[in-house]
C-alpha cells in the first residue's frame, strides 16, 4: 500500500464525519477530552458549540510539556512555520464557514499552524494538507492565514494548551493557544 492511500482513507474518513456532525446534533461532551493519558505529550480534543443551538468547532492536538525549557524564540524559532503541537499535525474542524476578520474560512477539516513573530504578528495558518505527522509543515497548501493577538500571562502554563470556547457576547468564540506566559487569540463568528 502507498503512503498516499493511508492519508487519502483519513481524508474520506474525516469528510463523511464532516457531512454527518453537519446534520447530526452536537454531542453533550465536555469541553476538553484527553485522547491519551501519560506519555511525554498526550494528545486531546477540545471544542465547543458556537452560538445557540449552533455548529462545533473542535481542535485536535499533541500537548507537549516546557520541562524547564525556554519556548518562544528556542523550542519554536520566531518566524518559522510550527506545528503548534507534537506528533501529528494539529487539525481544525468546522461545521460551517468561520467569519475571521475580513475573511471566511469554509467548513471543513484543516491542519493548523503557527508561524510565530517576537517583534512582528504571530500568525496561524490553516492548511489543507491533512493527515501529516506535523513536520515538515506543509506551507504550500494554506487556505488563508490569521493575525492572532499576543498577551502575557501572569502565570506560566507548563503544557501547551488550546481551546475552542463560546463568547456568548458576540455569538461566536474564540481559539486560544496558551504556553510559557504567552497566550494567543483568534476570534471567530459563524459566516452568514
Amino acid at each position: 500500500m502507498s503512503t498516499l492511500a493511508p492519508r487519502l482513507l483519513l481524508v474520506a474518513l474525516l469528510g463523511s464525519a464532516l457531512a454527518f456532525a453537519a446534520d447530526a446534533p452536537a454531542p453533550a461532551a465536555p469541553a476538553t477530552k484527553p485522547n491519551s493519558t501519560g506519555g511525554n505529550s498526550p494528545h486531546e480534543t477540545t471544542s465547543a458549540t458556537i452560538g445557540r443551538g449552533g455548529p462545533r468547532v473542535t481542535v485536535t492536538y499533541g500537548r507537549p510539556y516546557a520541562k524547564g525549557r525556554t519556548i518562544w524564540g528556542t523550542l519554536v524559532p520566531w518566524n518559522q512555520p510550527w506545528r503548534m503541537g507534537s506528533d501529528e499535525a494539529t487539525t481544525f474542524l468546522t461545521q460551517q464557514p468561520l467569519a475571521i476578520g475580513d475573511k471566511t474560512l469554509p467548513a471543513g477539516i484543516y491542519t493548523l499552524y503557527l508561524v510565530p513573530s517576537e517583534k512582528e504578528t504571530t500568525k496561524i495558518a490553516f492548511s489543507s494538507a491533512l493527515g501529516g505527522w506535523g513536520i515538515p509543515v506543509n506551507t504550500t497548501a494554506d487556505v488563508a492565514r490569521f493575525d492572532l493577538k499576543k498577551d502575557t500571562l501572569p502565570t506560566a502554563v507548563e503544557q501547551l494548551t488550546l481551546a475552542v470556547k463560546a463568547d456568548a457576547a458576540t455569538g461566536g468564540g474564540v481559539l486560544t493557544i496558551a504556553w510559557e506566559t504567552t497566550q494567543f487569540s483568534l476570534p471567530f463568528t459563524i459566516k452568514k
